[in-house]
């Protein structure tokens, strides 16, 4: 058997690690959060981790705020415009994190995940692990279930699917994604970014979706970082099948969203040694812009995956 699973830590600061015996390859989730804190490969040199994560889960725990690095964003995706929004006739107002003068990034990024499952084989190793949310915001006053499900393959490939389901007896809105953060090593200026969209999503000066669309090709054939500042969506040409690549002399991540991730969102920190590249199934404020909002039934169920495929050049 190549592939392993560990644990380490208790409790909400447990980490569950994936590992490749054959190639060394591991990947680091964490209970809190159901983020990916590491996803390594060994090199010549060393190590190469392309997360830019947290130096252990106590750390995330403490400071997933001040970046929210790696954060499950649900159920509603990077920005919600002051924080309201309508279902029906009712006006709600979640009161959870707020970057002046709206709210974003959700409600379960803190969460502290149950595993459900840790199983390997000679093909794969995987964890699975599930939070139910239970009205804890009264601006979301619903009920609903949230499975995670870690994956590493051959090959270095790590996939993530999550899987909402609703348990309120009404149909409410959903949206999903993550925020991790990649980095190759040194500064992104020197990695080039490459996805097929040749759209924009329009933001106002505060980040919220004007309703309009603008073309934007830059990143279709390829394009170097350096002097590139980023903290905008777009919209995927092929969605299921629109591959984002960013690469340097050494390495190439590529993230393949699933067909239900028709979002990428790209935001460049200022300290430039990493790039945020979050899939989304929806625009930022979707509760208000209806912008790939899924109002999900009694009972129904949706999932939503991403692949991450890490190469040694």
């Amino acid at each position: 058997m190549s592939f392993l699973v560990e644990t380490q830590g208790e409790g909400a600061a447990q980490s569950i690690v994936l590992r490749d015996s054959s190639t060394g390859c591991s990947a680091t989730i964490f209970r809190f959060g159901a983020l990916l804190n590491a996803f390594s490969l060994p090199t010549v040199n060393g190590r190469i981790n392309i997360v830019d994560g947290f130096a252990d889960a106590a750390a995330a725990i403490a400071n997933i705020t001040k970046g929210f690095n790696g954060a499950k964003i649900n159920p509603y995706v990077c920005r919600l415009q002051h924080g309201q929004y309508q279902l029906d006739q009712d006006i709600y107002q979640v009161s959870k994190f707020f970057l002046p003068p709206h709210a974003i990034h959700g409600l379960v990024y803190d969460a502290v995940y149950d595993v459900l499952e840790l199983h390997a084989d000679t093909h794969h190793s995987v964890v699975r692990l599930q939070y139910i949310y239970k009205q804890e915001d009264a601006g979301y006053p619903f009920e609903y279930s949230i499975e995670v499900r870690w994956q590493l393959s051959a090959h270095a490939q790590l996939s993530v699917t999550t899987t909402v389901q609703n348990l309120s007896d009404l149909a409410i809105p959903m949206t999903d994604g993550w925020h991790p953060y990649f980095t190759l090593g040194g500064s992104i200026d020197d990695c080039t970014l490459r996805f097929e969209s040749h759209t924009q999503v329009v933001f106002d000066e505060t980040l919220i979706p004007t309703g309009k669309l603008k073309a934007d090709h830059r990143f279709t054939e390829g394009a170097l970082l350096k002097d590139i500042f980023l903290d905008n969506c777009f919209l995927l040409n092929n969605p299921g099948h629109s591959a984002c690549t960013l690469e340097n002399q050494h390495y190439r991540l590529t993230v393949q969203p699933g067909a239900h991730y028709p979002y990428l969102q790209l935001y460049t920190p200022d300290h430039r040694k990493s790039i945020a590249i979050e899939n989304l199934s929806a625009a930022p404020d979707a509760f208000n812009n209806g912008m790939g909002l899924v109002l999900l039934a009694p009972k129904e169920h949706r999932s939503f995956t991403t692949g991450y495929h890490l190469q040694i050049l």
